[in-house]
């Protein structure tokens, strides 16, 4: 695979496809990235929005997007502390190619369903194999 644009092979680093799927590839970037995308979002929201992550990946997740220019982050002077999340201009422009890709997902999800039972029954079989 190459870049149409710039002729860029993947396995440079510096391959620009490559850079968005290490800033978004992993585990709970994409769920805080839906949520904020219905709007600004107090960090309780966040968390009880996304079944299954922790306080610290939630805020781990938060603060890297945040570091890169994805998620605001807006404190209020207040007591008890009142902070929200929302998408900058980038983060939002970010959202359009993310949404193509779910609207692809959608239209496949039962191929998709197939390949994640394949690999989980893959894994549960090693873990099997392992523990013999």
């Amino acid at each position: 695979m190459v870049s149409e644009k710039a002729q860029t092979p993947l396995l440079n680093q510096d391959c620009a496809l490559r850079q968005v799927i290490s800033i978004i590839g992993d585990k709970w970037t994409l769920p805080v990235l839906y949520v904020l995308t219905q709007g600004t979002k107090r960090y309780s929201e966040l968390q009880r929005a996304i079944p299954g992550i922790s306080k610290k990946m939630l805020t781990q997740t938060l603060r890297r997007l945040e570091s890169d220019n994805i998620v605001q982050r807006t404190v209020y002077p207040v007591v008890p502390p009142k902070t929200e999340y929302n998408l900058t201009v980038f983060g939002n422009k970010l959202i359009e190619p993310l949404q193509v890709l779910a609207n692809w997902a959608e239209a496949h999800q039962s191929e998709l369903q197939l390949i994640c039972d394949r690999r989980n029954q893959d894994v549960s079989s090693n873990k099997s194999l392992n523990s013999e």
